[in-house]
């Protein structure tokens, strides 16, 4: 009987010991609740919202994950863009003084052109000769703009957020 009554005080005085600063760090947590809640990663930390406008001037707000091509978040969304043209990236610049080869063929054709505005357009990596030679290759001089790009080329960053892309009519791909 005795040895029970040591042995439960001792576990309350462990458990009370292991607690308090658990506690301790709780209570001074509540005090900066702001800066600890940002810590914690959320599923809105990696989508950005993005607004698709057809040829009629319809608007499509729609979610995509940073990571993604902007023709993966419009198969995912049902939005036509026509096929894929994606051969693998060229290259990748990693800082001012280093271009890494990749030794991907870039984009293989012009379907899935698309017109970007709005936020985190600037943060898009450059075109590569390829992508611009696609663009040529497929459409008119007079349907391309300095903010033609293709859907398959441009991976999307979180500073994307709110950004509007404009999808001009398609080419007719469906002649057999």
């Amino acid at each position: 009987m005795a040895f029970r009554m040591v042995a439960q005080r001792a576990m309350q005085k462990t458990s009370y010991r292991l607690a308090a600063p658990a506690i301790r760090a709780l209570s001074s947590e509540s005090a900066v609740a702001p800066a600890s809640s940002s810590a914690m990663p959320s599923a809105h930390d990696v989508i950005v919202q993005l607004t698709f406008i057809d040829p009629s001037g319809a608007r499509r707000k729609v979610p995509g994950y940073i990571g993604k091509t902007l023709h993966e978040v419009c198969e995912m969304h049902g939005i036509d863009i026509g096929p894929a043209s994606v051969g693998g990236a060229v290259e990748k610049v990693q800082s001012d003084t280093w271009t890494e080869p990749l030794y991907g063929e870039g984009a293989c054709s012009g379907f899935d052109h698309v017109l970007l505005t709005g936020n985190g357009v600037e943060t898009a990596a450059p075109k590569t000769h390829v992508e611009q030679r696609m663009l040529n290759d497929y459409w008119d001089e007079d349907e391309l703009y300095p903010e033609s790009r293709l859907a398959c080329m441009i991976t999307l960053t979180k500073e994307m957020d709110g950004m509007s892309v404009f999808v001009p009519p398609r080419i007719v791909d469906d002649i057999p």
